[in-house]
């Protein structure tokens, strides 16, 4: 059945009713496929009876390798990355959906806006979902895509029904609405210049005890949001705060640049430009994989493209840019960068990428955003934020040998209390005796992973380790530093014993498959092994691969015939770390090739990625969505079991390695 989305009239005046294509997601691949070649003899009313697809992530909507494109040719491979895609490239756009229907939390993963356009230029206005990523949403919102968890408005649409835009609105807050109503965040902002729209005045609490996180809201509200005078921010209001450090990538900046000229014009420079940094990170191998790839010249090209148009932007409006290295690969990955150079407590980090949160570690309010917020924030440095309910994490006792803070982050998404996308929208702070024992990069690791489960961000209370760290690079001092008050409020407290977390493996298709990895009782032989990305590639991650490795060549074991094994470093500076331990001619000898600092193989885009459905992968990094990492299937595991697994050609523990390399 095919029925259409219109609009008519304007802001709070436009109506929604039903004319056209309605796109349901169900877990059936077949069902989708024959919804777009009109073969499906059900209603879109009779498939939503069919369990929906959940957890689609923008990996899926989007493959990475499409964001290479910035223009109405996302269209085209709309949902080119599904699981089990029984479709073609254009399939989608052909069918021109105004409404489409999934599960719960739509749009997880990356922060990259290409996905919302893709869905766009594809025919779409309409999104429902049982429930959604924050950073998707607020990319929908800002480019003009209504988004709607009640399905009884759906109901009613595919009844026949004329609604009005206040039906799909009614929860959001007040200057969220008015984006909506003007078409998106530069219409807001214009008719807020213009003086056409209507003042949107923000609410606030009395005074009251304030946890670290709206303490930082407040310390940086922007001057149309000030504080009044005994006042406290007011949690689910949203308010524009102004963001002391704005970074993006080369796979966004030039969508962002495009944007920032066209809405601000050709004379328009960065507010600020020496907090903003453009990163040439993630696809600085990509030539060494692409060229083996259909379209090989023609991607790598278009990558090269990319690079070339971000440094001219940095050039021409100032900034740092951060690009490639003399050795190959980059200076950094960003947001290793961020937290080795930048952030500091207390601040607002802002980046075109998911993990942007990983500046938590230090203190910072740090989170990802997409290509309009952040060529908005290069032109007035504010970035709207809802302020988030916060889950206390009270982290207790000590990690036993062989188990990490990957092994904690693994089993917190198996957690009751956090499985199912249970935090979605609200922040993790880490706090408790065992939090003040973890290391910088340990902390840089938990806070990396919180958008995994599907929080904004997560942090860490500044403390003698934030200091330690801040003073190694010259930082400030303790005491200026936010804090929590003794008796501030949080939405719900989650204590875990540090001492009962064992080592933890994701099952291939999603981090939150997390599971004991004595539990995986099958032989899982490995092709690939790759310990890397920002997740895995910092100074303490190489202390943990080189104390395995360092036992298998004492004892005369090298990766076997048949795997091949990656290390990939964070930064310049995580390089010179390895080399003057001794950690590279460690890695080598055993037959690990070490790679400069780039995403790599996390993106699809170096070293390390798979390239037959049927290769496993056992990886350090981050996620592992269908296709983000190649065709083949990735395991997500701790360094330990990350380094264990390349001698032992299995996926295996620390204290298994030795035994299963002589079983197997």
């Amino acid at each position: 059945m095919r029925q259409h989305l219109e609009t008519t009239g304007a802001g709070r005046g436009r109506t929604i009713a039903p004319h056209g294509n309605v796109l349901v997601l169900t877990e059936d691949p077949g069902t989708v496929a024959a919804q777009l070649t009109g073969a499906c003899e059900r209603t879109p009313a009779q498939l939503l009876g069919e369990p929906l697809r959940a957890n689609i992530s923008t990996d899926e909507i989007i493959p990475g390798w499409c964001c290479y494109w910035y223009d109405e040719k996302l269209g085209d491979y709309a949902y080119l990355g599904l699981r089990d895609r029984q479709f073609g490239e254009g399939a989608v756009k052909e069918f021109a959906p105004r409404i489409i229907v999934s599960g719960e939390a739509k749009g997880c993963g990356s922060s990259r806006e290409h996905a919302v356009y893709a869905e766009k230029y594809a025919g779409v206005e309409l999104v429902f979902a049982r429930s959604f990523e924050r950073i998707y949403q607020q990319n929908c919102r800002n480019v003009g895509i209504l988004t709607c968890d009640d399905f009884t408005l759906l109901d009613a649409l595919l009844a026949g029904e004329e609604l009005q835009l206040e039906a799909f609105t009614r929860r959001a807050t007040a200057v969220e609405r008015s984006i909506i109503d003007l078409g998106g965040l530069f219409g807001f902002n214009r008719a807020s210049r213009d003086g056409t729209g209507t003042r949107v005045e923000a609410a606030f609490d009395g005074a009251r005890p304030r946890n670290i996180v709206e303490k930082t809201i407040e310390s940086r509200l922007a001057p149309r949001n000030a504080l009044p005078e005994g006042a406290s921010v007011r949690v689910g209001e949203s308010y524009f705060l102004t963001a002391d450090v704005r970074f993006s990538h080369e796979y966004v900046t030039p969508m962002a640049a495009g944007m920032f000229r066209q809405q601000f014009g050709p004379e328009a420079g960065l507010d600020d430009p020496d907090s903003c940094y453009f990163f040439q990170d993630h696809l600085s191998l990509a030539s060494q994989v692409l060229g083996q790839r259909p379209k090989g010249p023609e991607l790598i090209e278009r990558v090269e493209n990319l690079g070339r148009r971000q440094e001219a932007f940095a050039a021409l409006n100032g900034g740092h840019f951060i690009g490639p290295a003399d050795t190959g690969g980059s200076r950094a990955i960003c947001h290793n960068y961020i937290v080795e150079n930048v952030a500091e407590p207390g601040q607002v980090v802002i980046g075109t990428d998911s993990h942007t949160c990983t500046a938590g570690a230090v203190g910072a309010l740090a989170f990802g955003v997409g290509a309009t917020d952040i060529a908005n924030s290069w032109y007035n440095r504010e970035i709207l934020v809802k302020v988030p309910d916060v889950i206390r994490v009270d982290l207790r006792g000590d990690l036993r040998p062989g188990v990490c803070a990957k092994d904690v982050m693994l089993a917190l998404l198996a957690h009751p209390r956090i499985e199912g996308s249970r935090t979605l929208g609200k922040v993790l702070l880490f706090d408790g005796p065992g939090a003040r024992s973890l290391n910088m990069d340990e902390r840089a690791t938990l806070c990396n992973m919180a958008v995994e489960a599907g929080a904004m961000t997560a942090l860490f209370e500044p403390d003698e380790t934030t200091d330690a760290h801040l003073a190694r690079r010259g930082g400030g001092s303790g005491p200026e530093h936010p804090r929590s008050d003794e008796d501030a409020g949080c939405a719900a407290t989650l204590a875990l014993a540090l001492d009962t977390i064992e080592p933890m493996v994701a099952l291939p298709g999603d981090p939150r498959n997390a599971v004991p990895l004595a539990s995986v009782r099958e032989h899982i032989r490995v092709d690939k092994v790759y310990g890397g990305s920002c997740t895995g590639g910092k100074a303490y991650d190489m202390d943990m691969y080189a104390g395995v490795f360092e036992r298998a060549r004492e004892r005369g074991v090298r990766v076997p015939e048949g795997v091949q094994a990656f290390i990939q470093v964070g930064s310049e500076s995580v390089m010179d770390y390895a080399r003057e331990r001794g950690y590279v001619e460690l890695f080598e000898e055993v037959g690990v090739r070490v790679l400069p600092p780039s995403c790599g193989a996390c993106i699809n885009a170096g070293p390390g990625v798979s390239v037959r459905p049927d290769e496993v992968t056992v990886s350090a990094q981050n996620r592992n969505f269908p296709g983000r990492s190649g065709p083949g299937q990735v395991y997500l595991a701790s360094p330990y079991v990350v380094a264990a697994t390349a001698v032992a050609g299995r996926l295996t523990s620390v204290e298994d390695m030795f035994t299963a390399r002589e079983s197997a």
